[in-house]
């Protein structure tokens, strides 16, 4: 709930799981017990950037008795003297406060925070569930097979479409031969037509020398 304008945490409901609540950049000055009431389990609480100005106000989160990490980083209260030393006397349960401990050592990220839980641990130990990896290597093979069967089909429609495209040629050859062989069929049909004509004329000619 970082930045949204938020002055009080009367309403905050009970979340006896929570383990970290993020509250930064709103305008909390005070109430902070109730923290202690609705999230008892919180390891790590940030509300830098809010009114916070006295020891007295961070007092209330000393029944946060798993509270871990404190961030107070851009509040009011970090400008009082031993300020630092102050707050780790008063919340002895802390490791962390604005992200270092009482020696300067930086807190680990909060994925390093989950290691030291066990929660990722855990994770990690249980593994991929038992023939989650045969069942990833059958289907890389099924896609290789796949693949192969595609690229097999591909060269036949190739070489479908070769063979097509030759019987086309052949066909157009033939029906260009078929033509060629009706034009002479034709040509010859009106030669001798042109002879049957010459020699019914030579004919009707004898015919008529023959009257006179």
């Amino acid at each position: 709930m970082a930045n949204v304008a938020l002055s009080s945490l009367a309403q905050l409901p009970s979340l006896n799981k929570l383990r970290k609540l993020e509250l930064s950049d709103n305008a909390i000055s005070g109430g902070l017990e109730v923290l202690a009431q609705k999230c008892p389990n919180l390891t790590y609480l940030n509300l830098s950037g809010n009114k916070i100005k006295d020891l007295s106000t961070v007092e209330a989160l000393q029944n946060l008795k798993n509270l871990k990490s404190l961030d107070l980083f851009n509040c009011e209260i970090t400008n009082l003297e031993d300020y630092r030393e102050s707050i780790f006397e008063l919340l002895q349960q802390i490791t962390y406060l604005d992200g270092y401990d009482q020696e300067d050592n930086e807190a680990p990220d909060s994925e390093e925070d989950d290691d030291e839980d066990g929660d990722e641990d855990d994770e990690d130990e249980a593994g991929l569930p038992e023939g989650y990896e045969e069942e990833e290597e059958e289907d890389e093979d099924e896609d290789e097979e796949e693949d192969e069967a595609g690229s097999e089909l591909g060269e036949g429609e190739e070489e479908v479409g070769l063979s097509y495209l030759m019987k086309e040629e052949i066909q157009d050859e033939e029906d260009d031969d078929d033509y060629v062989e009706e034009g002479e069929e034709e040509e010859e049909e009106e030669e001798e037509g042109l002879r049957g004509e010459k020699r019914k004329r030579d004919a009707d000619d004898e015919g008529e020398e023959e009257e006179d």
